[in-house]
């Protein structure tokens, strides 16, 4: 299985090579977009894009609701991660 994040296109850094900066929740990584431009949509108008990301390459272009919901599902999910992580009546013994 993967997964995909959802990220906004911030920069375009090499419109040769088809980089740019992409934030990430927060995070600014560099990706490759070469998988969202064809002639209809050249590098220079990826910028302000919201991409679907993983291992480094925005594999399609996403509607920016869409992406805002799936960062706060991410979020609630990392919340219930930690919640999860430091139960209410200290941690769970080991079995056997």
């Amino acid at each position: 299985m993967c997964l995909g994040i959802p990220g906004q296109i911030l920069e375009i850094t090499d419109g040769e090579q088809k980089l740019a900066i992409v934030d990430v929740g927060g995070v600014r990584r560099g990706v490759n977009i070469a998988c969202i431009v064809d002639e209809d949509h050249p590098v220079e108008s990826c910028l302000g894009d919201w991409v679907l990301v993983h291992v480094g390459f925005a594999l399609n272009r996403i509607d920016p609701e869409e992406a805002q919901i799936t960062l706060d599902m991410l979020e609630e999910m990392a919340a219930l991660q930690a919640t999860l992580a430091d139960p209410p009546f200290g941690p769970i013994p080991a079995q056997g």
